[in-house]
């Protein structure tokens, strides 16, 4: 086993170079009808596909001698496999009729007089890095992180299996949540399974339900979480903790698309996306046994390699600003924030710290210095004392920007004369004030975006979600040019 598992690559897969552009091959089919009029082609990239002349079948087929629920083909990790359901006319593959067989690139379908050809995709998607410093709930400008940002706006829409892999607290279960909001299964469930906090005698029913009176305890049919996940996506925290006599149950559903509760004789389709999350490095589970090979291969659509804190943390700055204004143990009973920025040395010794707790154990650093401050700045004596020894190590370099973490002003504006004191609008009627005030504000917020932005148009009417050529109509409407007389953005057109 452990020869061909070091000699095997996925046929979907990422293909993952520091530093270089990322490639990931996102495998699909092709079904296309023969009929020389009206000729119609279908593109799949599901598990299971299943045909049949019923609505809720993926390929419908209206079509007399079609079955309602005729056949469905399966994704395995290196094949398809088209399967009859006992339909009445048969499924045909160049003619000849079956029950089970492997697919081939171009061979002729038939299901009952309805004929397709199949043809296997496989599609090469180039990811480069993000320019953003955050993606959906995920915060981090590191370039690790954003070309994980790039990876996962490619796979988002997709029905992609994905297993996330990193250490305790780096944010596997938000880069799930991330996906699922960014997918087009947003408005259904999205269920979390902690494969480590059931005990292993539940998971069994935990996942796939059970009948009532299939065993002691069991007085009434329960769902599973599948189920109850249907046409959204499970999250399999800890997979790495999941029973090795567990495994080829849970390789069944992602095989079959179904599930079979506890003391049923009928299995249920289910439509879910999964993802999966461990602490654990999977190839070494795989060498020593702990984990099956084949369910591995089958997880591993894409795989995303979550780094720990101490190799990012130049994103330190850039986290404890968004937990200070994005907590509520930061808001006082009026709501209002209580801690506004940072002291360079507190900066400094939580820079210097290794952080084994990662992300989740930073956040609880903030709340704790939330709780402890006196000021609205956390200071070196809020931090807890293993930390704030740390002010004592060499400084790591920080970026200039990331070290500025005052989250808003002290002392909001209460009136227009204090936005922009050197106006007087007692004089004007209403509608000429208001019309001065905008056009001053919109003339200072474009000049000191683009000075944010070291005058790169497309990159300021990103941060600020203004369309680009609208963006280029308020400059010219204020007299804003580049005083360098370069269009810094035309090399990302």
């Amino acid at each position: 086993m452990a020869n061909r598992f070091q000699d095997y690559i996925a046929p979907t897969k990422i293909s993952y170079l520091d530093g270089k552009p990322t490639t990931i091959h996102l495998r699909k089919c092709r079904i296309v009808t023969q009929q020389k009029t009206n000729r119609r082609e279908w593109v799949f990239e599901h598990g299971l596909i299943t045909i049949g002349s019923l609505d809720d079948n993926n390929l419908v087929i209206k079509d007399d001698t079609v079955s309602r629920y005729h056949a469905q083909i399966i994704q395995t990790e290196d094949s398809y496999i088209i399967r009859d359901l006992d339909s009445t006319n048969g499924t045909w593959i160049n003619q000849v009729r079956i029950k089970e067989a492997y697919l081939a690139p171009g061979c002729l379908l038939r299901f009952g007089e309805s004929e397709f050809i199949f043809q296997p995709m496989d599609e090469e998607v180039a990811v480069i890095p993000s320019n953003e410093e955050k993606f959906g709930d995920i915060i981090g400008g590191n370039v690790k992180m954003r070309e994980i940002y790039g990876i996962l706006e490619k796979i988002a829409p997709t029905n992609a299996t994905v297993v996330i892999e990193g250490e305790t607290g780096t944010g596997k279960e938000v880069i799930a949540h991330t996906l699922h909001k960014m997918s087009l299964r947003a408005k259904k469930p999205f269920v979390v399974f902690d494969c480590g906090a059931v005990p292993e005698s539940l998971i069994e029913s935990e996942l796939f339900g059970h009948e009532k009176g299939s065993f002691t305890g069991a007085i009434m049919t329960r769902q599973g979480l599948f189920e109850l996940a249907q046409g959204g996506t499970i999250f399999l925290d800890e997979l790495g903790e999941l029973n090795l006599e567990l495994q080829p149950k849970l390789l069944r559903v992602l095989e079959q698309r179904e599930v079979r509760r506890v003391g049923a004789a009928k299995a249920i389709p289910v439509d879910v996306r999964v993802i999966a999350a461990t602490n654990r490095k999977l190839e070494e589970e795989v060498r020593n046994n702990r984990f099956r090979e084949d369910l591995f291969y089958r997880l591993s659509v894409v795989r995303i390699f979550l780094p720990p804190l101490r190799d990012r943390i130049d994103d330190l700055p850039l986290l404890v600003k968004h937990f200070l204004k994005n907590s509520s143990f930061n808001r006082d009973l009026n709501a209002n924030l209580k801690l506004r920025s940072i002291s360079r040395e507190a900066l400094k010794a939580m820079t210097s710290y290794t952080w084994p707790g990662n992300v989740r154990e930073l956040l609880n650093v903030v709340e704790r210095a939330c709780s402890l401050a006196d000021g609205d700045c956390i200071e070196l004596s809020d931090l807890p004392e293993h930390i704030a020894k740390c002010a004592a190590l060499p400084e790591k370099e920080i970026p200039a920007q990331n070290t500025t973490l005052q989250v808003e002003p002290a002392e909001p504006p209460k009136n227009t004369a204090e936005i922009h004191p050197s106006l007087d609008y007692s004089s004007k009627t209403f509608k000429e004030a208001k019309e001065e005030w905008l056009a001053n504000f919109e003339g200072e917020y474009i000049r000191a975006l683009l000075e944010r932005n070291h005058y790169n148009i497309s990159q300021a009417s990103r941060e600020s979600e203004i369309d680009r050529k609208y963006f280029r109509k308020l400059m010219k409407k204020y007299g804003i040019s580049n005083p360098a007389n370069a269009d810094a953005d035309d090399s990302e057109e």
